[in-house]
């Protein structure tokens, strides 16, 4: 932010709108006596983070408006922790990390992470933390493409974990979002961490469920079954793989690139599937990917296949001998919330951040419906445009996560509470 020098009008200005918005935020009952405020830190115009943030979960018709005034109080101190010189400790309780599971059930039930990253270093250190348990496993892949300084950064937060690591390989160019995942499978199915499902993020995505929450789901509902939400390729669109030329078919996402030659049917007689990107997968059926030799043969195939990740993971899990298959599943499977904008007006209401092509990223006006849905994680978030939104969501998931514990949490793991009004959950 630009360091100008405010003129008195439009001092005068700003604290006006301030006294407004904090009055409207904190809307008193007549029967309630005034507290004495306590002059917490406060972000700029002078309001209280959790009560403009409680005030967007509930949807308050001005709350988007007013939250275009806040700047995000954290960032800063995020990557002073990853960047400024010192010991893990302190690393790790500066950023408040969960360091011991909360309860029985989590502790006998472990996930595996990867996540994919290039940017937006806070963003990713916060949902590093949001998600992370001692008795869980997590592969970073770091693109290519990113800074000398992010790597560096990240290389520092990761040496601090026994459970989090680099994945040993980068995948190429072109090809990277699929072979990432292979590559970070290969890293987890080797290392001494057991865990029982693995779950695919990138660094834009945040949870809306706990970990407590995220188990019980997978359990009650799955049971040992694979997530990969999608559906069969329309018969229509099955001639877009056959031709020799350069294609590309929206409904489907399929691509056949300019090589001089006719595109081979899929191998092993595979009907192939178009889906989620996203997945949940048990060990065993990562071992089936990494073995099999159909899901190989896929693999080499999938190199002239626009977006494979949306074909690959989803063709595979209805192979009715794979680990964990779901033959005759469709779209079901909540992992990620995401507004598509083509679905504006049927599966939601619009988007009150911005549109980045087809995907909505998430404004603080999106908070309501987030929070609604019944999916795990939600994508996605830019905080470098919109930081309150995932600055509220972070406040919300903790306060969530420590609430559902059955052991003593550690006073570090709070966040500092910015009003003296407790936030209100949702549920």
């Amino acid at each position: 932010m630009s360091q100008l020098r405010p003129t008195k009008s439009g001092l005068f200005v700003c604290t006006a709108i301030c006294i407004f918005v904090f009055l409207y935020l904190r809307n008193p009952t007549p029967e309630e006596p005034e507290e004495e405020p306590s002059y917490p830190v406060v972000v700029e115009c002078g309001f209280y983070p959790d009560e403009l943030c409680s005030a967007l979960f509930e949807g308050k018709a001005a709350a988007p408006q007013i939250a275009k005034f806040c700047k995000n109080p954290h960032r800063s101190e995020i990557l002073a922790h990853l960047h400024a010189p010192g010991n893990c400790s302190r690393i790790s309780e500066g950023l408040r990390f969960i360091t011991r599971p909360l309860s029985a059930e989590e502790g006998n039930f472990s996930l595996a992470y990867i996540i994919t990253i290039h940017k937006e270093l806070a963003l990713f250190v916060r949902l590093l933390r949001a998600i992370y348990v001692p008795q869980n496993v997590y592969c970073i892949h770091v693109d290519e493409k990113a800074l000398k300084k992010y790597k560096t950064a990240v290389q520092t937060l990761v040496n601090c974990f026994e459970n989090i690591f680099i994945s040993s390989k980068v995948a190429s160019a072109g090809f990277t979002r699929l072979h990432a995942d292979i590559n970070c499978m290969k890293d987890l199915v080797h290392s001494k961490f057991q865990w029982n499902y693995v779950v695919n993020l990138c660094g834009q995505d945040f949870p809306i469920k706990t970990n407590k929450e995220i188990i019980y789901y997978l359990r009650s509902k799955w049971n040992g079954k694979n997530i990969t939400p999608g559906v069969i390729q329309p018969p229509s669109a099955k001639s877009s793989t056959n031709q020799s030329f350069s294609r590309f078919t929206p409904e489907t996402n399929i691509y056949v690139s300019p090589n001089k030659r006719f595109k081979e049917e899929p191998p092993h007689n595979l009907t192939i599937y178009f889906g989620s990107a996203y997945y949940v997968l048990t060990r065993k059926f990562v071992e089936f990917v990494l073995t099999d030799i159909r899901a190989k043969d896929l693999l080499r195939w999938c190199k002239d296949v626009h977006s494979p990740e949306r074909h690959y993971w989803v063709t595979l899990n209805r192979v009715k001998d794979a680990p964990g298959a779901t033959p005759n599943a469709g779209w079901e499977g909540h992992v990620h919330a995401i507004k598509w904008k083509h679905e504006e007006g049927n599966a939601h209401d619009g988007c009150k951040g911005r549109y980045d092509q087809d995907t909505c990223v998430y404004g603080p006006g999106d908070l309501p419906w987030i929070i609604q849905t019944p999916s795990l994680f939600a994508h996605k978030f830019e905080s470098s445009t919109d930081p309150l939104a995932v600055t509220c969501l972070e406040r919300r998931h903790r306060l969530k996560v420590l609430r559902q514990a059955d052991t003593p949490a550690d006073p570090r793991w709070h966040f500092h509470q910015n009003t003296h009004f407790n936030m209100k959950l949702n549920h």
